[in-house]
């Protein structure tokens, strides 16, 4: 079995800043590639930033400049720190993380998302 479980999300002021983590649990092997997806209201789902097993990350045109991607491999854990916030960055914030299991299997996992509400 394995769990993803996202935190950190909440409400803040245009201008402020929030921490959001991932982090995976479970008969895991290895947490590989990973993404924090939004759904804001009245939008599709957009991938906001990625980041490779190896470190490398990349960010949405809208987030760049302002959020930072990381991760802590030892942790099982992948942040997503959020500057400058603004009220378009209001929405559902969800991680999807390639795990490869202990039994060897190579699959994508879902956590169940943390709401993030920018006030203007």
């Amino acid at each position: 079995q394995v769990q993803l479980v996202e935190s950190g999300g909440g409400l803040v002021q245009a201008g402020g800043s929030l921490r959001l983590s991932c982090s995976a649990s479970g008969s895991i092997f290895s947490l590989n590639s990973v993404g924090w997806y939004r759904r804001s209201p009245g939008k599709q789902r957009e991938l906001v930033a990625a980041i490779t097993k190896g470190g490398s990350a990349t960010y949405a045109a809208s987030v760049k400049g302002r959020f930072t991607i990381s991760r802590d491999n030892a942790k099982a854990t992948v942040y997503l720190l959020m500057n400058s916030l603004k009220p378009e960055d209001t929405g559902v914030y969800y991680c999807k993380a390639g795990i490869t299991s202990s039994l060897g299997y190579d699959l994508d996992y879902w956590g169940q998302g943390t709401q993030v509400t920018v006030s203007s």
